[in-house]
């Protein structure tokens, strides 16, 4: 399958990651010289005043880039998955910190790969994303996406808060909790897994609810079609105190009656990967499965 080539790229990078200077200069020289023109997400800029980039703050950088490279961690694309993905630019991660399931790419593979990548030969992941809607009364107070998971928990940790979950209007079941987790099959590797969730193939439309530390150990995660319309409410409970938490992004101040609402959003966001992309062997190597497995 041919790929038409990227001619305009942007470069965002985690700017407290341990080594982010040396790499983005390494990146920025290494695209500069393959002919590309490179915007350098603002607050990355500052590592590259030496070639005096073309800088420009991160919602804007889709109206420019074809292409974006995020260097830091599996967080630092979350941040740019959720600016870029609405204007279809692809993101490629350059690995800073422990294995990501994302950001798979490590600096000393980065001109490898990257020169692959740039010459079409790669893989494209496309990962669905999720719509959260806090509602009140009626009336739509927030909304938010997510590409691992939206969640929502008590303030209080000392305190449950009691929820009740429809799926497609129908009601699923009431629960006793410190919160309740709602993961796309990217974010099942994520906070979901923590709190028993299963992990799912990044392919796979389904999505995951889990709850956290729920009061009745038979509440289990559940999956379900990614299709389906999530419906949370919540019983009144003495001290009541929740939030919504979309990705890293806090949406306080939930109210005792309010409804949420969460479901797939109908675009997706793409994720390019070298032709060599193992997602099983990125599972072994960060759940450390078949330590000492020899084939």
């Amino acid at each position: 399958m041919s790929h038409k080539p990227f001619a305009t790229v942007a470069l965002i990078g985690k700017t407290d990651a341990e080594r982010i200077a040396e790499t983005l200069v390494s990146l920025y020289t290494f695209l500069v010289g393959r002919g590309l023109r490179v915007i350098v997400e603002a607050g990355s800029a500052g590592f590259l005043a030496a070639f005096s980039p073309i800088a420009r703050p991160l919602a804007e950088l889709s109206a420019e880039c074809e292409l974006a490279i995020v260097v830091g961690g599996d967080g630092t694309l979350l941040t740019a998955a959720r600016a870029l993905y609405s204007h279809h630019i692809p993101l490629i991660g350059i690995n800073l910190g422990r294995l990501g399931f994302l950001v798979d790419i490590s600096p000393a593979e980065a001109s490898r790969c990257l020169d692959d990548i740039l010459d079409g030969r790669y893989v494209t992941g496309e990962r669905f994303m999720l719509r959260a809607r806090l509602l009140r009364e009626g009336v739509l107070i927030q909304e938010q996406t997510a590409v691992n998971e939206v969640v929502i928990h008590s303030w209080n940790a000392t305190s449950m808060i009691e929820i009740e979950t429809r799926i497609n209007g129908v009601f699923l079941n009431s629960q006793r909790s410190d919160g309740l987790i709602v993961s796309t099959p990217t974010g099942s590797t994520a906070y979901a897994l923590s709190a028993g969730g299963p992990i799912l193939a990044p392919s796979l439309q389904a999505i995951v609810l889990a709850p956290i530390n729920p009061h009745t150990l038979t509440n289990r995660p559940i999956v379900i079609n990614a299709d389906s319309l999530i419906e949370v409410t919540f019983r009144p409970c003495r001290q009541f105190r929740a939030q919504m938490v979309c990705d890293n992004l806090s949406i306080p101040d939930v109210a005792v009656n309010d409804r949420i609402e969460i479901r797939r959003d109908p675009l997706p966001f793409r994720i390019l990967h070298p032709s060599s992309y193992d997602f099983f062997e990125i599972l072994r190597a960060k759940l450390n499965w078949s330590a000492g497995y020899r084939s």
